[in-house]
C-alpha cells in the first residue's frame, strides 16, 4: 500500500532527512520534501563550500561531467539518490518516488506536513549552513 508523505525540512539536518527519506521511498512509499532550500548542511560552512567546489568545478570535463546542480531542491535530492541503489531497478523506482520542491507549491499548500529528525535548535553549538546558502554561494539561484 502506497502511502503519500509530505516533509517539511525546515531546520532539518540534510543528511539525517535524506537517509530516512530513501528508507522510505525504498519501502513504496511517495515522498515530497516542501522547503528543501531551508535545510541544514551540517559542518564547518568555508570547508563544505570548498568540498562541492572541488566536485561541481574541478573535477570531470566540462563537457562530460559529472553535472551537480546548484538549484537547493535537486542538490538535495541528488543527494538521496547518493542513498539508494539508483542503478538497480528498485532503488531506481525508488528514487522515481521522491521528490523535492523550493517552498510549497499551491497544488500542497492545503497538505499537513511532518517534521523529523533533530532540529537545529537542539544542537546550539553545531556549526552549519542551509543548502540556499550553500547553492547561492557555488553560483546557483532560487
Amino acid at each position: 500500500m502506497a502511502i503519500e508523505i509530505n516533509l517539511d525540512a525546515t531546520n532539518c539536518i540534510a543528511g539525517r532527512l535524506a537517509s530516512y527519506v530513501a528508507k522510505q521511498a525504498l519501502f513504496g512509499h511517495t515522498v515530497n520534501i516542501f522547503n528543501s532550500e531551508k535545510a541544514i548542511m551540517s559542518g564547518n560552512p568555508t570547508a563544505v563550500r570548498l568540498k562541492y567546489f572541488h566536485r561541481i568545478f574541478e573535477t570531470g570535463q566540462p563537457n562530460k561531467g559529472p553535472f551537480i546542480s546548484r538549484m537547493p531542491d535537486r542538490f538535495l535530492r541528488r543527494m538521496i539518490r547518493g542513498m539508494v541503489e539508483h542503478k538497480q531497478g528498485r532503488g531506481g523506482e525508488a528514487y522515481e518516488r521522491i521528490m523535492c520542491y523550493i517552498g510549497v507549491p499551491i497544488a500542497f499548500k492545503d497538505k499537513k506536513l511532518i517534521s523529523i529528525g533533530k532540529k537545529i535548535e537542539e544542537l546550539p553549538s553545531l556549526k552549519y549552513q542551509t543548502i540556499g546558502h550553500l547553492c547561492t554561494s557555488l553560483g546557483g539561484r532560487i
